[in-house]
């Protein structure tokens, strides 16, 4: 835990006890605050106080005597209205903050110069943010993961020197994190998204430009207007710009020519790595992925070849285009958290033979966008309650059959593919698809997934069947 020293005998107002509250109000009164808390649920306020934790409805407090509010991320802050809480808070001219705030004050105050890479963008940042503390870790750094990927912030060990920070910020974190200063922030890429909480597209950019404007070092995705707009931004402001690119050519940063990475500067083009055969890197995505990772790492002292080590021995985020298995020329891959087309496309786009399960509880258009990467599928293996409507999607551009259950979709795709006569090919769960229909969630839909794969008969697990790590 990190106590939240900072404010020490200080009244503080807290809003939304879900995980990341409850590591909150743990952290301010560990480090001495007078926490008064509140939920809109019931249950939650119970929770809190048999733990100790003084509790109020919040309309009632004197917020002239609060010496800041904290608000949970998941709360509304100005979209598509703000919380009451915001607006009582603002009327008494209380600074409103998050978690990631109160991370960012107890570093200042206690290690300022402990190295903090913060990883934000649309898609790709949490396997981002996994490689950075992969590649760290395994060059022996003393490394701390959290923020958006799961761990609160304020669960982690206490900033000090030598020690390495790698957070995922959501835009909602980033929102309520006035004064945060990464040593190396990353904006990986912008399209549209959360726009029920932010308004605007331009106001999500905006949020978003935050975290790399009040970076030591700024590394930006230039792949999209957006992004491409806030690097020239920041970069005119002072800022050190590191761009990266798995389109384009840049003259000051990383960039990918399919499965190389190369390192512009000085005017000098020098091949980096090639992520040709690490099997958790596959796909332009993830190019861009690790080409953001390489240029956090080294911006934090990281030697080249500690960097080539730690990409070649990633294993991957869970639940996310995650090797799991090999049989022969087979490898089996969970993509249980693609429950959508667009999140399904990346994964069908890195392999060249495919056949696919997919299906569960179907999101509005179904799987017509993933059409270009049909040809790629050699055969399709439908479950839960979309597989009559992918099956009349699919038609007769796709081989297929309506499994039903996915350990009857697993037997059927891995027999089929042990007889594929192809060099190489998968066998992908990237369900496009919510998994409420048959599991509880996409993580136990992934796991089973896993479980049945390790049943097979001749079976290399690539990670461990329980915990999905390698």
């Amino acid at each position: 835990m990190i106590p939240v020293t900072t404010l020490k005998d200080r009244k503080v107002a807290l809003f939304g006890l879900g995980g990341s509250g409850f590591a909150t109000a743990r952290a301010l009164i560990a480090g001495g605050a007078e926490v008064t808390a509140w939920d809109d649920n019931p249950d939650s306020v119970a929770k809190a106080s048999a733990e100790g934790i003084r509790t109020e409805d919040l309309h009632g407090i004197d917020w002239s005597q609060h010496a800041l509010f904290v608000l949970s991320p998941g709360v509304p802050l100005t979209h598509p209205k703000p919380h009451w809480t915001v607006d009582l808070a603002r009327a008494a001219g209380v600074d409103i903050v998050g978690d990631v705030e109160l991370f960012v004050r107890e570093r200042r105050a206690h290690a300022p110069d402990c190295p903090f890479i913060a990883i934000t963008g649309t898609n790709g940042k949490s396997t981002t943010t996994a490689l950075i503390a992969h590649i760290l870790k395994s060059a022996g750094y003393d490394t701390q993961l959290g923020g958006n990927i799961g761990t609160a912030v304020l669960t982690l060990d206490p900033p000090k020197a030598g020690r390495y920070y790698v957070v995922e910020c959501s835009s909602y974190q980033i929102d309520l994190a006035p004064t945060l200063n990464p040593s190396a922030g990353i904006l990986l890429n912008l399209t549209p998204d959360h726009l029920d909480r932010h308004g605007t597209m331009q106001h999500y950019a905006d949020v978003k430009e935050r975290l790399v404007a009040g970076s030591d070092v700024a590394i930006v995705g230039i792949d999209d207007s957006h992004s491409a707009l806030i690097a020239d931004r920041v970069e005119r402001a002072g800022v050190k710009v590191v761009r990266i690119s798995r389109r384009s050519v840049v003259a000051d940063g990383i960039y990918a020519e399919g499965t190389r990475l190369v390192q512009a500067g000085g005017g000098a083009m020098l091949p980096f790595d090639d992520l040709d055969g690490i099997q958790t890197l596959r796909g332009s995505h993830n190019a861009q992925n690790a080409a953001a990772a390489v240029a956090a790492c080294l911006a934090v002292g990281v030697s080249a070849d500690d960097i080539r080590t730690g990409l070649a021995s990633f294993p991957g985020l869970k639940h996310r285009m995650q090797p799991v298995g090999k049989r022969g020329r087979v490898v089996f891959v969970n993509d249980s958290k693609a429950t959508n087309a667009d999140a399904a496309a990346p994964a069908l786009s890195s392999y060249d033979r495919i056949y696919w399960i997919a299906g569960g509880l179907a999101k509005a258009g179904g799987i017509t966008t993933l059409a270009p990467y049909f040809p790629r599928i050699a055969k399709a293996y439908l479950i839960g309650e979309a597989a009559a409507e992918f099956a009349a999607t699919l038609g007769e551009a796709v081989p297929y059959e309506i499994s039903g259950t996915l350990e009857r979709a697993v037997a059927h795709a891995a027999a089929d593919a042990e007889r594929d006569e192809a060099a190489a090919s998968a066998v992908m769960l990237s369900p496009a698809c919510a998994s409420f229909d048959q599991y509880k969630n996409f993580e136990v839909r992934g796991d089973a997934f896993v479980s049945h794969v390790a049943a097979l008969d001749g079976m290399t697990m690539l990670i461990g069947p329980a915990t999905g790590e390698k």
